[in-house]
């Protein structure tokens, strides 16, 4: 008896174990670049018409991935998708992705392998229709310049970052330019 007791204690604790735990499930905000990335990818896919089989999508993906700044391509390097990356896990995306499994499952499973991935959240856009540039840090300021793919070569003071943006606003924040003539 008491062996039969044991056994069915120890297939209980099994059967639990297998049972995947409410943790599993990314919670809201959770996996933030990797859900948006691959949201926009497989609706790019989409709008394409591309092939859903593993080897197109891993393709599209290395190509998508050429073009990905910030933490877009750390994702990207994570996953093994850009050419310094060490790992390759890109299968990991383009198999499920090939059976349109929805891209919360599989930032779920890419969780389990690598947690990082995971903990890339974007940082804070900076509304430029009404910031105070003057206001901000040399860092913020470069950092505005680095999203737009621009250098301030040459800039020394808080005043030349600040040049250059409001030279290059036009460009790449039109609207937010216009907003500003309009103060």
């Amino acid at each position: 008896l008491a062996e039969m007791l044991c056994l069915s204690g120890l297939s209980v604790a099994l059967a639990l174990a297998l049972v995947p735990g409410p943790s599993e499930a990314l919670k809201e905000g959770d996996c933030e670049v990797c859900v948006t990335f691959l949201g926009k990818f497989y609706q790019s896919l989409k709008d394409s018409n591309a092939n859903f089989n593993s080897a197109d999508i891993e393709q599209a993906l290395i190509k998508s991935c050429k073009d990905a700044k910030g933490k877009e391509n750390r994702f990207c390097y994570y996953i093994g998708a850009t050419s310094d990356a060490a790992t390759k896990m890109i299968n990991e995306v383009s198999k499920p992705l090939s059976y349109h499994v929805p891209v919360e499952k599989i930032c779920e499973k890419l969780k389990k392998k690598d947690s990082q991935i995971c903990e890339l959240k974007y940082d804070k856009q900076l509304d430029l229709t009404s910031v105070d540039l003057k206001k901000l840090k040399v860092k913020d300021l470069k950092k505005i310049l680095e999203e737009w793919g621009e250098s301030c070569k040459g800039c020394a003071e808080k005043s030349d970052f600040i040049r250059k943006i409001t030279e290059l606003m036009p460009k790449y924040a039109p609207a937010a330019a216009k907003a500003r003539t309009d103060l």
